[in-house]
């Protein structure tokens, strides 16, 4: 199918082309306004208890779990005359919104209940709190949010107002995310570029991995776009898969406009050397892809919005970037020919250093050659070594504490950071954190209920408890009622309570509090919500997945290296080795992030823990791509190893050619790779950052630790069992195993000695 498609694209070069761009321009176009049909969070689902009595309180006591919060700051303390006037306007606003419910606030609650202000209300009398409930799904509170931001955020007068709460914090990441995206392009493609001349030297040659990579960028922005169309897209999708789109759309084409210029050095004439490049690095490409795309498939056993998004738009954009390199490429090389190694920027520098001309190497002298011989010929004590110090960084990863995230993702210089720091340090209850315990269906007395909250109220860590009975705290002599209750906080469909919290929902001791609360017996069915809930059942949920999908991932990959190599050694070794590499890419990014190591280098604020969702994608992601490695490597090693006597000394020596030939271009293609990625970390958001990082990490330990090292010297222990299959499945693998398209027959081929251009 390769060869046909590569004859097609020959055969028609330019209507290949021009249909390409007319895409591009139609998905570009159509892509625009993916941003602000995504959503910010995509951490929940509604089957979960939280999730359902958090929609218990909406339905039927609107306001009683707010996700808005606006805070009104002034030196002249919360009740001078302009705190009142600007927090009465703001109410005003707020009020006046038909999608905005359950207003309250320190200055109502002043006047109709005096004794609830004082939790609206900073220790320190200078801030004042306004909450309210925003309605509508994800995607319409974010959108709502945003323009209430830009109507409500600023200094006026001498008040400063900041919008925040859940609502407020995602239109915050949702703006940040769309202009971090701007920012990463903006350095990566013109770095890319750079790099790109530096491996070719043809500036035409380096050209043509961007431009495959500018079409994966606006398939990519064309495929989330419609995909908004038809489920919650998260908003940090915009930024990773395009950011994955052009690393494997620079790469795929990295891989083959390479083996073209290789075949060119051989002798082959332009459509030959074209065809065998397809044939080979296209083949390789094809099969790369497929196996990142199914590691990212595998994100779709999670319930999560989040983790289906990527899933989807993984798989597509994989896809763009296979479909650009095997169909775009031929059509681009069959019309430049030879001058694909145009403008060689690097002759007229060596005439300026005084340099002769770069003479062709051949692949047994060159120095990846000697490395991984030298390896080989001390292939135990190299693996043991490797080993031990991947395992040692990875050892922080024992002690890996995970969260779902909160404002604290974003910057201090957001106006949802800085609320939720105010509220977190200078209230006397995080109104954020505080725990909301749904009665749906009570219909008993006010004794049942009063019994309830003052048990809740003796819950080690809990400032008070607020009722329909009454507002009950545990003070020197007990739990005792403080202040009347809330009667709105009872009806005909149930009763809820609010439990105020200064612990943190994902921390050890908030996580303890919860389960205090659950053990309480309550008087009727029961449903916990609030952050600490939120935080416990989707952690729950997201946990019980992974073995199904970690399970899928390595039968994937133990299949397709099987249709690939024909051994059932090799695919065991790579799984082996991925694992290997990603506990200690993963063991640094706990160091980093959640220990805070580079906290004040990297600009972000370490909370103890990490979001479990990254390392849950970053781990199928980076699994793909070092599947991307091992593939490419490995094609090049069977290569010479079919063309071999198939003995011990050919073994080694296949590896050696295998890394000898490829070594030079999975390393570019690595840096190429995590040029992108880390220009994603230029993020002010931390997940970004903590995605960026630890892929860029992942990919180069990959590329060099492993393929250079740990897999050359196992590769040596195992000699030629490396290529064993039992009789059945090696009968098998030849009825349906994934081989090479024949070449071209040799009357249209120049027949020359292989070398490999430094």
């Amino acid at each position: 199918m390769l060869t046909s498609l590569a004859r097609f694209a020959m055969s028609r070069p330019r209507a290949v082309l021009v249909a390409a761009l007319l895409l591009m321009i139609v998905c570009g176009g159509f892509g625009a306004t993916a941003k602000s049909h995504m959503v910010g969070g995509g951490y929940l689902t509604p089957e979960l208890e939280s999730v359902r009595a958090n929609d218990f309180i909406d339905d039927h006591f609107p306001g009683g779990n707010p996700n808005l919060i606006v805070m009104v700051t002034s030196d002249g303390g919360v009740n001078s005359p302009e705190s009142r006037r600007e927090a009465q306007s703001i109410a005003d606003v707020l009020g006046r919104d038909s999608n905005v419910t359950g207003v309250q606030s320190y200055w109502t609650n002043l006047t109709a209940r005096p004794d609830l202000a004082t939790a609206l209300r900073s220790t320190d009398g200078k801030r004042g709190l306004i909450m309210a409930t925003v309605l509508g799904t994800d995607n319409e509170v974010q959108n709502r949010a945003v323009a209430l931001s830009a109507r409500l955020d600023g200094d006026r007068d001498g008040v400063q107002v900041r919008v925040g709460g859940m609502a407020g914090t995602f239109a915050d990441i949702n703006h940040q995310v769309e202009r971090d995206l701007i920012l990463a392009e903006a350095i990566a493609v013109p770095v890319s570029g750079i790099l790109l001349v530096l491996v070719f030297g043809s500036v035409i040659a380096a050209s043509l991995p961007l431009l495959v990579g500018f079409f994966a960028i606006a398939a990519t922005l064309g495929i989330l776009r419609l995909m908004t169309l038809f489920m919650d897209v998260s908003i940090f999708a915009l930024n990773m898969t395009s950011a994955l789109g052009l690393a494997l759309a620079i790469d795929y084409s990295l891989f083959i406009v390479s083996r073209y210029r290789e075949e060119l050095g051989n002798g082959l004439d332009t459509r030959a050397a074209i065809q065998r490049a397809v044939q080979t690095a296209g083949r390789t490409v094809v099969f790369s892809g497929l196996t990142v795309a199914l590691a990212l498939a595998a994100l779709a056993v999670f319930p999560q919005p989040f983790f289906k998004s990527f899933a989807y738009a993984g798989v597509a954009v994989v896809a763009a970037a296979v479909g650009a390199a095997v169909l775009l490429l031929p059509a681009a090389l069959i019309l430049l020919g030879d001058r694909v190694n145009a403008w060689d920027l690097r002759k007229p520098l060596r005439r300026l250093l005084g340099r002769g001309e770069k003479t062709a190497v051949r692949p047994e002298d060159s120095g990846w050659y000697r490395l991984v011989s030298g390896v080989m010929k001390r292939p135990l004590p190299v693996a043991v070594a490797t080993t031990a110090i991947l395992l040692l960084l990875g050892t922080p990863f024992l002690s890996a504490h995970f969260g779902t995230p909160d404002d604290r993702m974003i910057g201090t210089f957001a106006s949802s950071r800085q609320v939720g720091d105010a509220v977190r340090e200078d209230f006397s209850a995080n109104m954020a954190s505080s725990a909301v315990v749904v009665l749906p269906g009570f219909h008993g007395d006010t004794t049942e209920i009063r019994k309830y909250a003052m048990e809740l109220a003796a819950v080690p860590g809990v400032p008070a408890v607020l009722s329909s009975d009454g507002v009950y705290a545990n003070g020197d002599t007990g739990v005792h009622k403080v202040a009347a209750g809330v009667a709105q906080m009872a009806g005909p469909d149930g009763a809820y309570l609010s439990v105020g919290t200064k612990e943190a929902p994902f921390t050890e001791p908030g996580k303890a509090q919860l389960r205090a609360l659950r053990a309480v017996p309550a008087p009727g069915p029961v449903l916990f919500g609030g952050a600490a809930a939120l935080n416990e059942d989707t952690m729950d949920s997201v946990i019980s997945r992974i073995p199904l999908a970690a399970s899928l991932i390595a039968v994937i990959t133990l299949i397709l290296l099987f249709l690939f190599t024909g051994s059932v050694v090799l695919p065991v070794k790579a799984l082996l080795l991925n694992v290997l590499s990603l506990t200690a890419t993963f063991g640094a990014m706990i160091w980093i992030f959640q220990n805070g190591h580079l906290a004040g280098v990297l600009g972000f604020t370490p909370t103890g823990s990490l979001d479990l969702f990254m390392p849950i994608l970053m781990f199928c992601l980076a699994f793909g791509m070092s599947m991307d490695y091992e593939v490419f490597l490995l094609s090049r090693i069977r290569e010479e190893w079919l063309a071999s006597d198939r003995s011990t000394a050919a073994n080694t020596r296949s590896v050696a050619l295998g890394v000898a030939r490829t070594g030079k271009i999975f390393t570019a293609a690595a840096g190429l790779m995590a040029v992108v990625l880390l220009a994603v970390a230029t993020s002010e958001v931390t997940a970004m950052k903590l995605f960026g990082i630890g892929l860029a990490l992942a990919v180069i330990a990959d590329a060099t630790v492993i393929r250079g090292l740990l897999a050359p010297a196992l590769m040596r222990l195992m000699s030629t069992g490396n290529w064993w299959a039992p009789k059945p499945l090696a009968a098998l693998h030849r009825r349906i195993g994934l081989e090479e398209e024949p070449a071209e027959p040799p009357a249209a081929q120049a027949v020359s000695t292989p070398v490999l251009v430094d």
